[in-house]
């Protein structure tokens, strides 16, 4: 089976084009604010558009109508962000926003990755319409670019199944429609609603229209971009606390659950144990927070709760934001948020992280490990939702996590090769691999990644793009047997 080059480079053309459609929502933003970015956000748009238009008119060939196999698919997901990123520098660089290209980069490949991590130490000063594109590019990056693709390409006659089997959320076990096109309107549907849910509940909290409309794009995305150098904090207030606490839960909520409850299916979303472990983690780790931020720090009960609460989900979730910063808290407490940031919030979510569903199986699979070393002969599989897990489907998650481990591992050994503490390398790799966001030490919630060498922030670059795709879907192209022809 030959790779399909020109359907590739196509479709690779169609997201080069609705970037710089994205890009074009700016420029009224810049218009309006006159923040002296308008002629650059023009070149910017028309050098994507130009160079998108250019691609898919080489490559609108007869041939490029066949399906989209699955090994195409796995090179277009994967170069997809590539594309994304390159293509988002340009509002930066051309702005003079961010000069520097490495800097640039990393800004661009964290905001589409939804990872939140920044190099910006004066985010206040950046113009309006590129605070926008940040928030803009954890938008269009949450529930998956592809996702929106597949929504257009059986127009072009191409399908798009074998690149939502390959996109990274995992939505593909519960599918909500029979059709794959059905099931993406509707997740896409979902989303926007929650976003302007949230901007309008932002904004009578008084929040400015502005920051309320960036905010909702970068809580539902569960990334983490903030209009402000202080993140939520600078807004010091419960009820602007409260409601991204709330979203950013949802967020981290599978878009199937959600989608049933739209629907009032809840019986159904109690019964799902993935849910209910996610809950309950949550709510665990909050109330041992608190317990913490009480007795040793000397918070009244509401403010701990508050502080606990939202820094809890911001992790587990994968978003990023701050309202304080958790390694003041002292070594408990960065342990445990170091911890989460291993963990990710639900499948089919716009979370980052190895996901809850992967440390249930595993967990669920430990403890029947002892019951099967008191009866060898008995036959006792792990049941998600009542219904037994397929061994390959738990052997392939083992190997998941051992991937990911090494790969955290030997990252981190090799970004103190660049000169970084230990901690700094572990913790900002352990926030690139998971999308999450703050590190620990020289990259924590108080701290930027500006001051990283530019081979390290390369390298994390790269590493938010594996976390994206969950590992597979990335290292799959580097093996020797997929390049072969079958």
């Amino acid at each position: 089976m030959k790779i399909n080059i020109v359907g590739i480079l196509n479709v690779l053309a169609i997201i080069l084009l609705l970037n710089a459609g994205f890009m074009a929502v700016c420029v009224p933003f810049a218009a309006y604010f006159s923040d002296g970015t308008l002629a650059s956000w023009l070149w910017s748009v028309s050098m994507s558009a130009a160079a998108g238009g250019a691609l898919f008119f080489l490559t609108n060939k007869k041939d490029v109508r066949k399906k989209i196999k699955k090994r195409d698919g796995y090179i277009i997901v994967t170069m997809s962000w590539f594309i994304m990123a390159f293509s988002g520098v340009l509002p930066y660089m051309l702005t003079g926003s961010i000069p520097d290209f490495t800097n640039a980069f990393f800004e661009s490949i964290s905001g589409f990755t939804t990872t939140g991590a920044t190099i910006l130490d004066n985010i206040e000063e950046m113009p309006h319409s590129i605070l926008l594109w940040r928030s803009l590019t954890q938008w269009i990056g949450g529930l998956g670019f592809i996702v929106l693709v597949i929504s257009i390409l059986p127009s072009l006659g191409i399908g798009g199944m074998q690149l939502f089997l390959a996109e990274a959320p995992g939505i593909t076990a519960d599918k909500l429609k029979p059709r794959i096109q059905d099931t993406a309107k509707r997740l896409w549907f979902l989303y926007i609603a929650l976003t302007a849910l949230e901007a309008i509940l932002l904004y009578f909290g008084g929040m400015s229209v502005f920051d309320a409309i960036n905010h909702s794009l970068t809580t539902m995305s569960t990334g983490g971009f903030s209009t402000m150098q202080d993140s939520i904090a600078a807004f010091d207030s419960r009820y602007t606390e409260y409601v991204i606490t709330v979203f950013m839960f949802l967020g981290g909520t599978s878009f199937v659950l959600l989608y049933l409850a739209l629907q009032g299916k809840f019986a159904r979303i109690w019964a799902n144990d993935e849910f209910k472990a996610y809950l309950g983690l949550l709510l665990l780790i909050t109330f041992v927070v608190t317990c913490i931020l009480i007795f040793k720090e000397g918070m009244l009960l509401e403010e701990a709760f508050r502080l606990a609460v939202f820094q809890t989900v911001a992790i587990i979730t994968t978003t990023g934001y701050a309202t304080a910063d958790f390694t003041f808290w002292g070594g408990a407490a960065t342990i445990i948020f170091f911890t989460l940031m291993f963990t990710g919030g639900s499948a089919g979510s716009t979370s980052g992280g190895v996901k809850i569903i992967r440390h249930l199986i595993i967990a669920k699979n430990s403890v029947i490990e002892f019951k099967r070393q008191l009866h060898l002969s008995a036959i006792i599989p792990v049941r998600i939702n009542g219904k037994p897990v397929p061994h390959e489907v738990t052997r392939n998650i083992l190997a998941f996590v051992i991937i990911y481990l090494t790969i955290f591992g030997l990252s981190a050994v090799f970004l103190t090769l660049t000169g970084l503490d230990g901690a700094t390398a572990m913790g900002s790799v352990a926030t690139s691999l998971g999308n999450v966001g703050p590190g620990l030490a020289g990259t924590g919630p108080s701290e930027t990644f500006s001051g990283l060498p530019d081979f390290a922030k390369w390298t994390l670059g790269i590493l938010m793009v594996v976390g994206r795709l969950e590992i597979f879907t990335v290292l799959i192209i580097f093996t020797p047997y997929f390049w072969r022809s079958t």
